[in-house]
């Protein structure tokens, strides 16, 4: 067995930086059985739009790890750069050392001050989840047109807006403007490949990152598997695209202020997994 040292523990995945052997120098991803979601009546419901992990579905490890090797594969077919160099086992992945996008506390001594550990890029295809929730004038299911957000990943994710990270020196303006249109490129891709197997992506989220050894080059990092995409069934778009049938598939409530919604034609994982493996 190659040696390797624990450098990340997530939700979903271990990273591992491997010392020995023909891979010394790159990471392995071990892909868990651990999924996210929330609790409805005292049962976890999983749903990859939740940053929670509610339990653990078998196998899940092995079959994220299958799609995102199908998928990264598609991505480099297409020309598309990752940090994905080869799968080795069910659940292991090998990838280039990579770095997120992060940024040191520039007044680390000040009570309260902490670092920018990562970024993750949301796109969306259509409104609904948090987006709705956060823009309730927005008919459910809107066609959104790939719009991407950019969110700090760490206890409670926060939206940044492209301004912010620039002033605050986190990202420049030309590498804000290659991110955004590196996931514009990688949503279309993914949203192309689903809707040729008759299903719609109504969202997703990918992390970049730039590799420690490609000058810093930003690239897709992590992972494409069914813990980062929202996939739906019977999409009927109109003329510009906005889904006609969002009034029978979307259940809507609003109570002491807090608003849900819930896609009643939302694809678990298993059901479009099976379609791809």
């Amino acid at each position: 067995m190659t040696e390797k040292n624990l450098i990340y523990q997530g939700k979903s995945k271990d990273v591992f930086e491997i010392t020995t052997g023909i891979y010394a120098g790159k990471y392995l991803l071990y892909f868990k059985d651990g999924a996210t979601g929330y609790i409805e009546n005292g049962k976890p419901v999983f749903d990859p739009g939740y940053d929670s992990v509610v339990g653990e579905i078998p196998g899940k490890g092995a079959i994220a790890c299958r799609f995102a090797t199908y998928f990264f594969e598609l991505l480099k077919k297409n020309g598309i750069p990752s940090h994905y160099i080869d799968t080795i086992s069910d659940n292991e992945m090998i990838v280039e050392p990579a770095t997120p996008l992060e940024m040191p506390a520039t007044a680390s001594g000040l009570p309260g001050s902490a670092p920018l550990l990562n970024l993750e890029f949301t796109w969306r295809n259509n409104a609904t989840g948090s987006f709705w929730r956060r823009y309730p004038f927005v008919r459910p299911c809107k066609n959104l047109r790939k719009v991407v957000e950019i969110w700090t990943k760490g206890d409670i994710d926060t939206l940044i807006t492209t301004e912010a990270l620039e002033e605050t020196g986190a990202m420049s303006r030309e590498e804000i403007n290659r991110s955004v249109e590196l996931v514009k490129d990688i949503a279309e891709i993914v949203s192309r490949e689903f809707s040729s197997k008759h299903l719609h992506v109504i969202d997703g989220k990918f992390e970049l990152g730039r590799l420690k050894n490609g000058h810093g080059r930003i690239v897709i990092i992590d992972e494409i598997s069914p813990d980062v995409l929202r996939v739906c069934k019977g999409y009927t778009p109109d003329k510009d695209g906005n889904c006609t049938v969002h009034d029978q598939c979307t259940v809507t409530n609003v109570s002491d202020g807090r608003r849900t919604i819930k896609n009643r034609n939302q694809v678990p994982a298993s059901g479009f997994v099976e379609i791809f493996l």
